[in-house]
This record gives structure tokens, sequence and C-alpha cells, in this order.
């Protein structure tokens, strides 16, 4: 059980009531401080005290300017916007690339004629044209289940080497056939087996029809490359025959792919 104990009040005696109390005197706050205002005078003459390091500005003798756009220089040296200007007189990226479209097209539309092939036309060789037709190739063949994609690839290879050098042993020192114009060639003269290709996915394999397709088709191949090789090459025409039979050679094997 909890004891309860009395507590006395406390009070505490005033000083006002008890005169023998002594009196404490408490120090006098100081006042809070408060900067002084600068007068409209300082700010246009000067600060009031000298001696403070003071900076002034006067808003009414700023001179008023307008803001400007930055402009950015452009690699030419001029601004940006003639430089952005200029891409419109650049030439197409397929051109930029070395990829001639109406070139190719040219090309092919004088190999679809044997009969009136433009030898000038191939003194500009390129692989571009090449490049599409092997594909087109593989692709014709990958559709008729065969993937000979690496095959397509260095067969003609190894053909345009076999040419290259067959001609130019030929030739002797007069030869001027290079490698790459032998190879942009060889590609072009592909454009027959690529269409034969194509026929091919329609025609039964296993009959005499496909053969005769596949030996029109060869000798359409060899008579465009045997006249553009002879056409472009110096002193071809007494070696006619001679390279004729080896681009026969070189396309016989791609019909055989295609049959077989």
């Amino acid at each position: 059980m909890a004891k309860e104990f009395s507590v006395p009040p406390v009070v505490f005696p005033s000083s006002a009531g008890n005169p023998n109390v002594p009196h404490q005197r408490r120090a006098p706050s100081a006042p809070p401080f408060q900067p002084s205002r600068p007068t409209s005078a300082s700010f246009v003459g000067g600060p009031s005290n000298p001696s403070l390091p003071f900076m002034s500005f006067d808003i009414g003798s700023a001179p008023s300017s307008s803001f400007s756009a930055p402009v950015f220089a452009s690699a030419a040296g001029g601004p940006l916007s003639t430089g952005a200007a200029s891409f419109d007189d650049e030439p197409p990226l397929l051109e930029e690339l070395g990829i001639n479209t109406r070139q190719i097209w040219r090309k092919t539309a004088s190999i679809l004629n044997p009969f009136r092939v433009n030898p000038d036309l191939y003194e500009d060789a390129d692989l571009s044209g090449p490049f599409l037709f092997l594909m087109a190739f593989g692709l014709f063949q990958l559709l008729a289940g065969k993937f000979h994609f690496g095959i397509i690839l260095g067969w003609v290879t190894v053909a345009a080497l076999f040419l290259y050098v067959v001609f130019n042993m030929l030739a002797g020192r007069n030869g001027n056939l290079d490698l790459y114009r032998c190879l942009s060639l060889v590609g072009y003269c592909m454009l027959p087996m690529v269409i034969f290709s194509a026929v091919s996915l329609f025609v039964p394999h296993g009959g005499l029809v496909i053969f005769a397709m596949g030996a029109v088709f060869v000798l359409w191949s060899t008579r465009v490359c045997t006249r553009l090789l002879v056409e472009l090459a110096l002193c071809g025409d007494e070696h006619r025959g001679l390279m004729a039979y080896a681009c026969w050679l070189v396309y016989m094997l791609f019909s055989l792919l295609v049959i077989f």
C-alpha cells in the first residue's frame, strides 16, 4: 500500500516585498544588430564609408542590350546554317560508296542481248553488280533446297583467277587484263546462270529439257564473256578460241551446280 507524504508549498521571496533580500541587477541587453541601409547617393557616387570596400552598381548607366542567339561555326568555317544547307548538294550515299545503279542497270541490259554487247560500258569495272548476281544465284539455289553461297563465291574467285592466268600467259607481255576487271566480267556474265537457276525451279530435273536449257544458257554466258575479254584486252583476237574454251569450262561448272 503506497504511503502519502505531505509536501510543503514552496514560496519564492520577492525583492519587492522583503527589503532584506539584496536586489540583483541584470546587465542591460544590447539592441539587435541592424545594418544601416545605404542611401541612393551611395549607389550612385560610391560607398558612404570609404574605409569599407564596397562595390556599387549604377543600374541607370548600364547600356541596354538585347539577347542574341549563339551562332555555331561549321567544319568548313561558315555558320552552321550554311553547313546544314550544303547537305542538299552532296551526292547520294550509293555514289559515295562507289555504287552507280544506273551503270549497273546499263551493264545488265547489255548482257541480256548477247548479240549487241557494248564493251565500252565495262571499262569502269565494279563488283557491286556481280555481288548482287551471285547473291541472287545463291538465293535461287536456296529455294531449290541447296545451300551453295560459299561454293558460288569460291568458284567465281577461282574462275576469275583461272581466266586471268590463262589470258596473261597467252598474251605475254602485251596483256593488260587485271584481276579486278576479270573478276567483274566473270560476275556480270553470271546473269544467264542466274536466269537459268530461277527457271530451273519450275522445270523437272530428271528429263532432257533441263540439260537443253543448261546448254543454251552456258553458250550465252560463254559468248558474252569471251567477247568482253577480247574487246577490253589487247591482243585478244588471236586467242579468241582458247578464251572461249576457258569461259565454257567455267560456266559449265555453274550449270552442273544448278542441274545436280
